[in-house]
């Protein structure tokens, strides 16, 4: 097992003095107030992955990859004097991954078997005191070959017993993909000058082959999406939830570095269609088994109009070995079919509209298992007293494909 990396963690303790003076806010008290800093999360994780089926060889080559990512994350509160809650959450996100396959891509000299990602985001939610929750927020995410911006909008409304509650959140994505193509399918330069050619996408190299202006193509995707979530109490044992949610992307939802071999040898970049429809139907239920155990499970059922279904069924059982230690064992099944779309190495026919040899759209089994162990001492963390939670995770997930990942998580709370 590698060593989880946390290169924020410092940013925590350069924190602490000021958040402790926070940290005595009556809270109890709804007069009009300021927003305070109520809660810090740093989010650490490590992620490996091995396989044999990469896209970007056409279905066969290393799938090896390695990702750590850091989330920092700041909560700030307020209420005033008719209850109303006021959030506002800041966060940002930082990866760092290698891939073995990316390596092959080698646009012009300008790939590489890494990358990073830096994903911001800000969002606002006011909790009223008659039950009703409204939240806005916006996201942005960037990385070599793609850039993202996100608006989302929730509202939700309780009932007068707690018992009930109804919520919607609508999403919308609006990216840009860097048509990065593997080095084969780049157009042969076109002598402009002595001493510099003009390639069909606009870059501008020397004669010795030397890039001196780069100028990429972008194409547009956009997703859209609504959840609608049912809560309800049955019991002060036994809570349900129902969630219904539907996904509309539209654009170019392929990604221009997917190599396809067809049956006659020839090779093409993947081709799959400008629109998709997802929906997702979910249940959940949590049953309080006695004052040490709870039983979380989990079921959906997942169809699109790319022709794959599917289904997942999980299971999470947090049981408190202490009233400051709990331990959550958790499994996850997971099957769905393949897409018409999809064929293995040179099993395409040039006949074929769309094709894609992504193993994402095969047809596969795959499992996730592992365990979470929460840590909530009385008098904090290192009886540091906002020091109030560390949280570990590990998981191992593996697929009927062959691919085999492993998952190691930290989250630190400062409350």
């Amino acid at each position: 097992m590698k060593k989880i990396c946390l290169t924020v963690v410092g940013l925590y303790f350069g924190l602490l003095s000021a958040f402790s003076q926070s940290y005595n806010v009556d809270t109890t008290s709804y007069k009009n107030q300021n927003l305070k800093l109520e809660e810090v999360n740093l989010v650490s994780g490590y992620f490996n992955q091995d396989g044999n089926h990469s896209a970007i060889t056409g279905g066969i080559g290393s799938q090896k990859l390695s990702d750590v990512s850091n989330v920092f994350e700041l909560k700030f509160v307020k209420q005033n004097e008719i209850n109303n809650k006021y959030t506002l959450d800041f966060e940002a996100g930082f990866d760092h991954h290698t891939s073995a396959s990316q390596a092959y891509v080698n646009p012009l000299g300008t790939a590489r078997g890494w990358g990073n990602r830096f994903y911001p985001s800000v969002n606002w939610q006011v909790e009223k005191g008659n039950g009703v929750t409204i939240g806005v927020g916006t996201s942005l995410s960037t990385e070599v070959n793609y850039h993202s911006i996100g608006l989302d909008f929730s509202l939700g409304k309780t009932s007068k017993n707690k018992n009930t509650d109804i919520n919607f959140k609508g999403q919308a994505y609006f990216d840009h993909v860097v048509l990065i193509e593997p080095t084969e399918f780049v157009p042969k330069p076109v002598e402009t000058g002595p001493t510099t050619y003009t390639t069909a996408s606009g870059n501008i190299i020397s004669s010795s082959g030397r890039i001196i202006k780069v100028r990429l193509p972008r194409t547009p995707r956009y997703t859209f999406s609504g959840s609608l979530t049912l809560s309800q109490i049955i019991n002060k044992n036994f809570q349900v939830a129902l969630i219904a949610e539907g996904v509309a992307q539209q654009g170019y939802l392929g990604l221009p570095f997917h190599r396809v071999y067809f049956t006659d040898g020839s090779e093409k970049i993947e081709n799959l269609p400008s629109t998709r429809f997802k929906l997702p139907l979910g249940i959940r239920m949590n049953y309080f088994l006695g004052d040490k155990i709870i039983l979380r499970s989990y079921y959906r059922y997942y169809v699109d109009d790319w022709g794959i279904k599917a289904h997942t069924a999980s299971l999470e059982v947090p049981y408190k070995v202490s009233p400051f230690v709990s331990i959550s064992p958790f499994y996850r099944y997971y099957v769905q079919t393949a897409s018409p779309y999809f064929a293995p190495y040179e099993q395409h026919k040039v006949s074929d509209t769309y094709y894609t040899s992504n193993y994402n759209m095969s047809a596969f089994t795959s499992q996730f298992f592992g365990v979470n162990i929460r840590l909530t001492p009385e008098k904090g963390v290192f009886n540091i007293p906002f020091f109030n939670m560390v949280d570990l995770r590990y998981g191992r997930y593996s697929q009927t494909t062959g691919l085999q990942a492993n998952n190691v998580g930290i989250n630190l709370r400062f409350k």
